[in-house]
């Protein structure tokens, strides 16, 4: 069979792949290419539980480790047949610390075809904090990556961490040494963390979580509170209203919490080891909230093979870049509005922080990404899309924003009734922005036909008549008309500028 041509991935990217082998779970995940922006491929994961009674047992669970291998040689096959040329596996706590681990390790060296890595304590929580800082944008505060066998905690600050250290209070670890016993669990997790070196460290920042435990405690808290995106990464939780929250789940039957039906069955027996963790975290950590990860020590050891100047990329902008690439009917037009509108808000005295920057820059390069939905549902489309990609380094007022400009863009109207608590998440100055920056797209496309050369040659002019002028060429007089002038009108309404177009 010919193999028809891929346009929906991006040229010149070689597919990457990490197999994570944990205490509970053994993971495969392709990436489209090792990139500031990782995007998915395939993602699968075995929750084997490699973990379960070690620390009765010193020993892996022989049933456990079949499970494993039967996945790792399943995931060979399939990393063959994405053609991943660089397959990495990496093997954690359960693997590093049992008695067999060597022949375990052995195996599953034949079952994958690779050698093994295996990370030791520090260096889990060093690809713990790579994966933050791979999915956010300059982050400072301590990152927790709760496994199955260990939590691993890491201080991060200007683009650095230290402090890496790793605790056994992973799910199964926790639930063994207790012995099932809930109390005792707190017990235990209560005296490793308030004994901690990072004990306080916390204080005045976030705490990063990382790990489907936690994952999942958030979307069962998301669902209690009917929060409106349902995207994990950067989700945030107040540390001053969670005691209710995660004492129900310690005290609860797993089964039936209200809400549960979020959460795989697979994953609610450990629910309540990672609250009763999560308690410890914050009483002793003493963060300011927990904002959640969904990229961890997978996505960090791939960050950690980027280059210094890939690493310094602004990870939201390299996605939406990528995305106006794939979707975009001109992405070198998406690069002059970001120029364009910069010069606008300068016109116009719209100042910004460095952050709604940033967000404008996104906004611009996803402006166009609709196109090809049907006229009357592109606005809804693109809101869905934006407001729901894997994007890092945005959190969810940010991505709130960048939804709804587009929404707005394509609508000609501020009403939302897509998703609209959407509007909830963002404050009214953010909003306010959202709607300027709108209303300069929907004059903007009616000018260009969406492609490049054209902004370019524009200006605004101070008007002696007070108000601005938008300066057209006189070789391109010709784009001024009825259509564009009413559009110019309701940005000015936008504004609150007088506003008028003229060819010089």
């Amino acid at each position: 069979m010919t193999e028809l041509p891929v346009q929906g991935r991006l040229q010149g990217r070689v597919p990457v792949g990490v197999v994570d082998i944990g205490s509970n779970s053994v993971r495969l995940v392709i990436y489209e290419g090792n990139s500031r922006a990782l995007t998915v491929l395939f993602n699968e994961k075995v929750l084997s539980g490699l973990g379960k009674g070690l620390a009765q047992s010193n020993r892996l669970d022989p049933q456990a480790v079949d499970s494993a291998l039967g996945a790792l040689r399943r995931f060979r096959q399939l990393a063959e047949q994405a053609k991943v040329v660089d397959l990495y596996p990496i093997a954690t706590a359960a693997a590093r610390e049992a008695q067999n681990g060597p022949e375990f390790l052995a195996a599953a060296e034949e079952a994958i075809g690779r050698k093994v890595v295996i990370l030791s304590g520090p260096d889990e929580a060093r690809y713990a904090a790579e994966g933050v800082l791979s999915g956010f944008y300059l982050p400072n505060g301590i990152a927790g990556d709760l496994g199955g066998g260990s939590l691993e905690l890491v201080d991060i600050h200007d683009g650095l961490f230290e402090g890496g250290l790793t605790l056994p209070l992973g799910g199964l670890r926790l639930r063994d040494l207790s012995d099932g016993d809930l109390v005792k669990a707190q017990t235990i997790s209560d005296s490793h963390l308030s004994a901690s070196a990072l004990a306080g460290a916390g204080e005045g920042r976030p705490f990063f979580a990382v790990g489907g435990t936690w994952r999942n405690l958030a979307k069962l808290h998301m669902e209690q509170n009917r929060y409106p995106l349902h995207v994990m990464h950067g989700y945030e939780l107040d540390t001053g209203k969670l005691d209710g929250f995660l004492d129900a789940v310690v005290r609860s039957d797993p089964d039936k919490i209200p809400g549960i039906a979020a959460v795989s069955k697979s994953r609610r027996a450990l629910l309540a080891y990672g609250a009763i963790t999560l308690k410890s975290v914050i009483r002793f950590i003493k963060p300011s909230r927990i904002v959640l990860s969904a990229l961890g020590v997978r996505e960090g050891y791939l960050h950690s093979l980027l280059p210094e100047e890939e690493k310094a990329k602004d990870p939201l902008i390299e996605a939406a870049r990528e995305l106006s690439i794939l979707r975009s009917r001109s992405p070198a037009h998406a690069l002059e509005l970001v120029e364009w509108s910069r010069r606008t808000f300068e016109a116009f005295g719209v100042d910004e922080s460095p952050e709604e920057e940033r967000l404008r820059e996104a906004a611009c390069l996803l402006a166009d990404i609709g196109w090809r939905a049907h006229p009357d549902y592109r606005g809804k489309q693109a809101l869905s899309i934006i407001a729901h990609a894997a994007f890092p380094a945005v959190d969810h007022r940010g991505r709130a924003y960048l939804g709804l400009t587009n929404y707005y863009r394509h609508e000609g109207s501020f009403e939302q009734v897509q998703l609209p608590e959407l509007e909830s998440l963002v404050d009214e100055r953010l909003l306010a922005r959202a709607r300027i920056l709108a209303s300069l797209f929907r004059v903007t496309y009616l000018m260009t036909a969406s492609m490049p050369g054209v902004l370019d040659q524009m200006r605004w002019a101070q008007d002696l008549r007070g108000g601005f002028t938008l300066v057209v060429p006189r070789s391109l007089a010709a784009l001024i008309g009825e259509r564009p002038e009413g559009r110019l009108q309701q940005f000015a309404k936008t504004i609150g500028k007088s506003l008028r177009m003229e060819a010089r």
